[in-house]
C-alpha cells in the first residue's frame, strides 16, 4: 500500500514553519498515544505514521528531499523505508520530550505513569561508496565489511556474566531519573536529571561480563548488502537502519550513514538526469552525412549524421539517460556535433580546398546564424 503524504499525516501545509509541526505532532501523538489506546493496533500504527513524518518533516535536510523527491527519495533515512520503520523505542528515545508530563512522567512510555527508563542507543557509522555511472543508472547491491561495535558473543549484549541477574538499581529504585528537591526563596523546586549509578537503565548487573566489562559490546566486523537505487547522485546519503554500532546492553543499534561518491567516466558528462557527450566529425562527413558509433551507458549504439550537418547541432536519444530517483522516467542523452577543422594540410589537400573555396555552395548564406551551444542546450534544460 502506498504511503500517505507526510503534510497529509500531520495536518499542515507544505511551507509550515517548524513550531506548527511540532505542535500538529504533539496532538497526533497524544490523540493516538499506546496508553491512551491500549490493545489498540489501528492507533498503534497511526502513532508509527506520525511519528515517521514527523521524524522527516523536522529535519531540515530531509524535508528538502522529501519536497523534491517524494517518498522515493526518503529510502535509505530511517522511517522512510530503506532501514525499516520505526519502532516504539526509536519514538520514545527520539522524541519523547515533545510528550512532555501528560502521561504521569518526562517519557510517557508505555508503563503507565512513574516515567520509562532510558533506551541506550548505539552510535551511528558513516561509510563512502564510490558508484561508475553504469552502476547509478541501473541501481545495484554493494556488499561492504564494516569495522564497528558488536554485540558481546560471550554475554549475547547483556553486560552480565553466565549466571549473572541484574537487579533494581538502589539510588533511583529503577526509573533511571533522580529527582531532587531545593529549597529556594521561590520555594521547593524540583528537578530530575539520569541517574549516574545506573546511567538511566534503571538496573544494575550484579556480576558484568569479563569480555566486555559489563559494556556487552566488543570490536567486530559485519559484511552488510546495500540495496542502492537507481538515479541516486554525489552526495546523497543513504541510512541503513540497525547497521551501526551496537549499543551497550541489548539497547537499539545505531544506523549506517551512506554517501555516494560519483565515479567520472571517461566520455560521458552527467547532468542531473540527462548525459552529455562531445562528437567530433570532419567536414567531409558533416557535408555529406554519415553514421558514426557513439557511447551511451547502456553500451554503444549507432546514429545517423544528415548532410549539411554544421557545428554544435545538439542531437537527443531520449531515454537514454539517468532514471529519476523518485521513479518518474529517466533522461536523455544529448550530443554535441563539433566539425573538426584540420590544422596540418598537405599541398593536394590545400590545392583542393581552394578550388572550394569560391564555389557557391562552400559560402555561408548572407546572414546565416544559428543558436549558439548553449542557447540550445538552454531549451533542452528547461
Amino acid at each position: 500500500m502506498a504511503k500517505r503524504d507526510y503534510y497529509e499525516i500531520l495536518g499542515v501545509s507544505r511551507n509550515a514553519g517548524e513550531a506548527e509541526i511540532k505542535k500538529a505532532y504533539r496532538q497526533m501523538a497524544l490523540k493516538y498515544h499506546p496508553d491512551k489506546n491500549p490493545n489498540n493496533k489501528e492507533a498503534e500504527e497511526k502513532f508509527k505514521e506520525a511519528a515517521e513524518a514527523y521524524e522527516v518533516l523536522s529535519n531540515s535536510e530531509k524535508r528538502a528531499r522529501y519536497d523534491q523527491y517524494g517518498h522515493e527519495g526518503m529510502k535509505g533515512m530511517p522511517g522512510g523505508g530503506y532501514g525499516g520503520g520505526m519502532s516504539m523505542d526509536d519514538i520514545f528515545s527520539q522524541f519523547g520530550d515533545i510528550f512532555g508530563s501528560a502521561f504521569g512522567g518526562g517519557f510517557g512510555g508505555f508503563s503507565g505513569g512513574g516515567g520509562r527508563r532510558r533506551v541506550n542507543k548505539g552510535t551511528n557509522l558513516r561509510v563512502k561508496v564510490r558508484l561508475t555511472l553504469e552502476e547509478i543508472s541501473r541501481g545495484v547491491e554493494k556488499k561492504i565489511k564494516v569495522n564497528k561495535l558488536v554485540s558481546c558473543s560471550t554475554c549475547h549484549g547483556t553486560g552480565a556474566a553466565g549466571g549473572s541477574s541484574f537487579s533494581t538499581c538502589q539510588h533511583c529504585h529503577g526509573t533511571g531519573q533522580i529527582t531532587r528537591v531545593t529549597n529556594t526563596f521561590l520555594g521547593q523546586m524540583q528537578t530530575s536529571s539520569t541517574c549516574p549509578y545506573c546511567n538511566g537503565e534503571g538496573q544494575t548487573i550484579t556480576n558484568k561480563c569479563n569480555s566486555c566489562a559489563g559494556s556487552g559490546t566488543m570490536k567486530g566486523e559485519e559484511v552488510i548488502s546495500l540495496n542502492i537505487p537507481a538515479g541516486v547522485s554525489e552526495g546523497i546519503q543513504l541510512s541503513v537502519g540497525g547497521k551501526g554500532n551496537a549499543a551497550p546492553r541489548g539497547g537499539i543499534p545505531g544506523d549506517l550513514i551512506v554517501q555516494i561518491e560519483e565515479i567520472p567516466h571517461d566520455e560521458l558528462v552527467r547532468e542531473g538526469v540527462n548525459i552529455l557527450y562531445d562528437h567530433y566529425i570532419s567536414f567531409p562527413e558533416a557535408a555529406l552525412g554519415t553514421s558514426v558509433e557513439i557511447p551511451t551507458i547502456e553500451g554503444k549504439v549507432r546514429i545517423k549524421i544528415d548532410p549539411g550537418t554544421q557545428g554544435g547541432k545538439v542531437l537527443r536519444l531520449k531515454g537514454k539517460g539517468v532514471p529519476s530517483l523518485n521513479g518518474y522516467g529517466r533522461g536523455d542523452q544529448l550530443i554535441n556535433i563539433n566539425v573538426w577543422t584540420p590544422k596540418n594540410l598537405n599541398r593536394q589537400e590545400k590545392e583542393i580546398l581552394e578550388k572550394l573555396m569560391d564555389a557557391e555552395n562552400f559560402r555561408p548564406s548572407p546572414g546565416a546564424k544559428d543558436k549558439s551551444f548553449f542557447e540550445r542546450m538552454r531549451e533542452y534544460f528547461q
